[in-house]
């Protein structure tokens, strides 16, 4: 069976056909700036990079144009060969414990949830009606990024507020990136041969969080009734005090919506170093003796060294410590200086084993208390594998 994976952005459409019967790839690519001037399409396919500029007024007519090259370029014979489309979504509240059929109700309550992802549900819902469209008869399957999540107890979701911004609002705590830190769980499962395990995810990117795991279950995450809270990240500020905020409306006249949005894309790594929110940048400041991208390194592994701490004494220990994601998988220095601060319990890295770049690898010494891996995620396979479990039922 061929199955696509979706990932639709406000102005972009990134997308994987898998061939399901070995998880082979057959095209990925990413139609970027829909709608906006400068508009483009790249499918990667069998060895070969397809690199168009061309009009992409709106998600129709992207992924018309996609469908039409899969065919054109003979990665698919027809249309009829996608037996289903996967679509990651950011946020289904408390509603979606599980990846799900997409039917109306659905789309409504993606609607819905809005305030809870307002840069990313309307846009989930944009490309889903857009493939609806062409294709009308292929089921459709919304996997949640927050459902992994929806296994943490009251004690890990709710905050200590006022209970009634709960009951009125569902004000608590969500998380993210559950895609991705269930494939990292299930993949160290498989490694190991072994569920009753104890892993503690960090998924380090441009946009972080860290997950606390137990028997396959997320038992806390960093992230919490919006991606901007946790640790630092590329632009976002990570956990803050909320006074600060009427703070510097007072200060520099701003509303609240222009002091988040300050929280969410102006601050973590480019708002401390005022130079770059790319870590390879801040990486080469720091070799380079740039006193903030000094500071804005240090910051960022001391909220990721003091999430982990935090879960490792939640979880009651950890078996396995995990770093996945575009600075875990393959920033050796990052993961080096972060270990080291955790000496204290009990963790240790093999220096050598850590000089890679994403792959699979344990990368602990012979030495160390806990084992740790480098684990490559994959939410676009963890998305076509629930869409055909779902499709198979």
């Amino acid at each position: 069976m061929k199955i696509m994976s979706i990932n639709a952005g406000s102005s972009s459409l990134k997308f994987s056909l898998f061939d399901m019967t070995n998880e082979e790839v057959l095209a990925s690519g990413l139609f970027e700036r829909i709608g906006i001037e400068g508009s483009c399409y790249t499918i990667k396919y069998n060895g070969e990079k397809l690199k168009q500029e061309i009009e992409l007024p709106d998600h129709s007519v992207a992924v018309s144009i996609l469908l039409e090259k899969l065919v054109e370029l003979g990665i698919i014979a027809s249309l009829e060969e996608i037996d289903g489309v996967g679509h990651r979504v950011v946020s289904g509240g408390d509603l979606y414990k599980e990846s799900v059929l997409i039917n109306d109700k659905v789309i409504q309550d993606l609607i819905d949830l809005k305030d809870y992802a307002p840069l990313h549900n309307p846009a989930h819902v944009l490309g889903i009606n857009a493939f609806k469209e062409v294709l009308p008869n292929t089921p459709m399957i919304a996997v949640f990024d927050t459902a992994f999540h929806q296994t943490m107890d009251e004690v890990s979701y709710l905050y200590p507020v006022p209970y009634s911004w709960y009951q009125d609002y569902k004000v608590r705590k969500y998380g993210a990136h559950g895609t991705s830190h269930r494939y990292i769980a299930s993949t160290i499962e498989k490694e190991l041969g072994r569920k009753d395990l104890r892993i503690i995810s960090c998924h380090l990117g441009n946009g972080g969080s860290i997950t606390a795991i137990k028997d396959g279950k997320s038992v806390d995450t960093s992230m919490g009734f919006t991606p901007l809270a946790g640790i630092m990240m590329g632009t976002r500020s990570g956990d803050i005090d909320a006074s600060i905020i009427p703070f510097i409306m007072e200060k520099e006249g701003k509303n609240a919506s222009e002091v988040i949005d300050d929280l969410n894309k102006k601050s973590g790594f480019l708002g401390l170093s005022q130079l770059s929110s790319d870590s390879r940048d801040i990486e080469k400041g720091v070799l380079e003796g740039n006193k903030n991208c000094i500071l804005a390194e240090q910051k960022y592994i001391r909220t990721v060294v003091n999430y982990i701490a935090n879960y490792y004494v939640l979880l009651g220990g950890c078996d396995v410590l995990v770093f996945t994601a575009g600075i875990g998988e393959n920033s050796s220095s990052t993961r080096l200086k972060i270990v080291e601060k955790l000496a204290c319990l009990g963790f240790d890295l093999d220096v050598e084993a850590n000089q890679v770049r994403g792959e699979l690898r344990k990368i602990s010494s012979k030495n160390s208390k806990s084992l740790i891996y480098v684990v490559p995620t994959d939410e676009e396979l963890m998305i076509a594998r629930d869409t055909l479990e779902i499709i198979n039922r």
